[in-house]
């Protein structure tokens, strides 16, 4: 296991990289803690899988440096890293048996036949693999081969880190719940370092102790889940992470205080610099009440998803998502709302005023 941190790490495809739009990851500074569960978040294209391919070996990032344990590995191999990686399909020895895929790492760094035998069977006990150990791998499906690409990484005790590249892409809805909760419960029982990319929220929020969210290969939070959703730290996250994602609308600062429609809105920001391009506000949908006086709206939409109710309202500013519980009445037509002044936030140019 080991301590990550990734110093100022730029990286571009291209050979001789002139402008900021060259490189897919840019100023990337990370410091992982040994034995944490992390996740790398963000849509296709933001730079998370590079990002992992370079903490890997497979990868030289163009700029700065990736340290295990404060030991700079920026050109090592991923052999020299002791890297166990999964990746986004599965990767296994379709004329093995199940026992042998998973002993097949153990045995090429030379361990006992009593040794790997017990490794093996420890792993396929821990992810439901014991019935099919002596089974061609062949012949089992896409959730049972994925099976065996995670065991292959967990089997081994020597890794540093363990790293999975969107793991559950091609597993059925209830299988993935199924494997990301098996997943946390082996990171708690083996307490190994390992980092999640995934564009999934629900996978990384309920996989990680501390997420990284990417955007257009820089990264604009880091958190854990509660504080990714209660504070967003940019745009990008409010609406990114949350279903409905955060209300974000167009507003004015008067006096230190945020306007929207004329009427002044409490929040939680102190605003003292108003010269930005962009001024927004920004409420989660599940903060926002209906109440006899403040914000006027028009309903125009109630969506009943069993546990709750989804609003679609139109204000002066802008559409507003709301969200309440399930029994409660929705006032039709006309009606006012408030926002929570804890989770009310300020936004200049997409990043949070503080």
């Amino acid at each position: 296991m080991a301590k990550v941190t990734l110093k100022n790490l730029s990286h571009s495809y291209l050979n001789n990289p002139q402008k900021d739009s060259d490189f897919v990851i840019t100023d990337v500074n990370i410091d992982w803690k040994d034995g944490g569960a992390y996740a790398l978040l963000g849509p296709s294209g933001c730079g998370k899988t590079t990002l992992l391919n370079i903490i890997s070996g497979l990868l030289v990032p163009t700029k700065g440096q990736i340290l295990f344990d404060d030991k700079d590995v920026t050109n090592l191999s991923p052999v020299q890293r002791d890297i166990a990686q999964i990746f986004q399909f599965p990767v296994i020895y379709d004329t093995m048996s199940v026992y042998d895929n998973l002993a097949f790492p153990l045995r090429n760094r030379g361990l006992s036949e009593n040794e790997i035998d017990a490794k093996v069977k420890e792993i396929g006990e821990m992810l439901e693999l014991t019935p099919t150990l002596r089974n061609r791998a062949s012949g089992l499906t896409a959730d049972g081969k994925q099976k065996i690409s995670l065991g292959r990484g967990l089997v081994r005790s020597d890794v540093n880190v363990i790293m999975f590249d969107e793991p559950l892409t091609v597993i059925d809805p209830h299988l993935k719940w199924v494997l990301r909760s098996k997943l946390k419960e082996l990171h708690q029982k083996i307490k190994r370092t390992m980092i999640y990319v995934t564009h999934d929220q629900t996978e990384a929020l309920t996989f990680a102790d501390q997420v990284v969210v990417m955007h257009e290969g820089q990264i604009v939070q880091t958190g854990t889940p509660i504080e990714l959703f209660e504070k967003p730290k940019h745009t990008f996250v409010g609406h990114f992470i949350g279903s409905p994602g955060m209300n974000l609308l167009p507003c004015k600062i008067v006096n230190g205080e945020i306007t929207l429609s004329g009427q002044r809105v409490p929040s939680n920001s102190s605003i003292k610099k108003t010269n930005f391009k962009k001024m927004q506000v920004g409420i989660r949908p599940e903060f926002i009440n209906f109440s006899k006086e403040g914000i006027p709206v028009k309903v125009s939409k109630v969506s009943n998803t069993g546990r709750h109710k989804i609003v679609d309202a139109v204000s002066e500013a802008g559409k507003i998502k709301i969200l309440s519980n399930a029994q409660d009445e929705i006032p039709s037509g006309s009606a006012f709302i408030t926002f929570n002044q804890k989770y009310t936030y300020a936004y200049g140019d997409d990043w949070i005023i503080e």
